[in-house]
């Protein structure tokens, strides 16, 4: 696949330890930060705030249909609530499915919270402990009245997740196999007719965002770099980054902001150790579109 020069991504936060799972909502981009322990947002003249002080490490962020915030907690593979008065209860648990830690989630319109989760542990394999393997695991469904569901089976490290405008497809990158693949999403939130929408040989994408023509931006794990991606596979649009690219999100009160979540490295025993995560931004020709 052909490389694009691109643009160069311009610094508009620092001083995160590892930032995740941005989302923009309300008029702020929302984040996690694992190693903080908290969730937190930004404003667009960059203003921060702690939204929510986190007992362990928050990941995946989504908002039911009544505006309370579920958050991934990811070392005791569960999903939390924040209710009305901000105590935090579980809303619902990714076992038997999740094979290590949770990860990135996305919520539809209809409250069903699909979570994914790294299967194996990624720490120990990038660590070069002995006899790490990579191995598959399973998408979890959580449904609004908190039961758990296997959504889909047999998945490369389940990241970023997306679902279109009209609510009939939903994307997810799988970060070890270096694909994005699909589902037809149909009534009670049944994943259906998987196929691959894009191979994407050479990247590991994490973090994905969607456009308002369908393409979708991929946070390349394996590079400094977060590419705009057709389905098909073909890169037409490339920002480069100063860190490796972990997350991404269209924001902005026109939503052609384009926010990157990028970092040293993903390792935790060096990530949780200084705050050198930032966030990024450039401007984009094409708005954001559908969820998150």
């Amino acid at each position: 696949m052909a490389v694009l020069p691109g643009r160069r991504a311009e610094l508009f936060a620092s001083g995160l330890y590892f930032g995740e799972c941005p989302r923009w909502h309300d008029g702020r981009l929302w984040y996690s930060d694992f190693f903080d322990h908290g969730v937190f947002s930004l404003g667009e003249a960059g203003d921060c705030r702690k939204e929510v002080e986190f007992p362990g490490e928050p990941a995946g962020l989504g908002w039911l249909p009544d505006g309370r915030l579920l958050i991934v907690s990811r070392l005791d593979r569960s999903v939390m609530r924040v209710e009305p008065d901000g105590s935090l209860v579980t809303h619902g648990t990714l076992s038997p499915w999740a094979g290590f830690y949770g990860n990135d989630m996305t919520v539809s319109s209809s409250g069903q919270a699909y979570v994914g989760n790294f299967g194996f542990d990624l720490d120990a394999l990038l660590e070069g402990e002995p006899g790490i393997g990579v191995s598959t695991t399973s998408l979890v469904r959580i449904d609004p009245d908190g039961t758990s569901h296997e959504a889909a089976p047999d998945i490369s490290f389940p990241n970023g997740t997306v679902i279109w405008p009209d609510g009939s497809r939903l994307a997810i990158a799988e970060s070890t196999a270096s694909r994005i693949s699909v589902f037809d999403l149909g009534p009670g939130g049944i994943l259906s007719n998987r196929r691959v929408w894009a191979d994407l040989p050479g990247y590991a994408p994490d973090g994905i965002c969607l456009d308002l023509q369908g393409c979708i931006w991929v946070a390349n794990a394996l590079g400094k770099e977060c590419v705009r991606v057709a389905e098909g596979g073909a890169v037409v649009d490339r920002v480069t980054t100063e860190q490796f690219c972990y997350a991404c999100m269209l924001g902005g009160s026109d939503r052609r902001t384009l926010y990157i979540l990028t970092a040293e490295t993903s390792v935790a025993s060096v990530a949780r150790e200084s705050r050198e995560g930032h966030v990024v931004v450039a401007d984009v020709d094409v708005p954001g579109a559908g969820l998150p």
